[in-house]
């Protein structure tokens, strides 16, 4: 019998950053387009945006992601926020 363990490491597994994601309600030159990129790629570019367009941003991903134990196709505002803190920063190796 195999014994099964819950901890928060089951609530928000690793996160495919390669993964395909739209970044939508962001200006692009005189228009709003979704611009399609990796997870990792959008949030990053999120990153970049004044608080005004950060509010506005909708991320849609290629797959729902698990985090904090739920899954989410679709993320804006803080759930982009609490995704950013995910990722490796430019100094991490791998």
């Amino acid at each position: 019998m195999t014994e099964a363990t819950w901890g928060d490491d089951a609530k928000t597994p690793d996160i495919d950053l390669r993964m395909s994601a739209a970044l939508e309600n962001v200006p692009r030159g005189d228009e709003n387009l979704a611009e399609v990129t990796s997870l990792e790629g959008a949030v990053r570019t999120w990153m970049t945006l004044d608080s005004e367009h950060r509010d506005a941003a909708v991320l849609t991903s290629e797959h729902p992601l698990q985090i904090d134990g739920a899954a989410h196709a679709t993320l804006a505002g803080d759930g982009i926020a609490a995704l950013a803190e995910r990722l490796p920063s430019a100094n991490d190796e791998g």
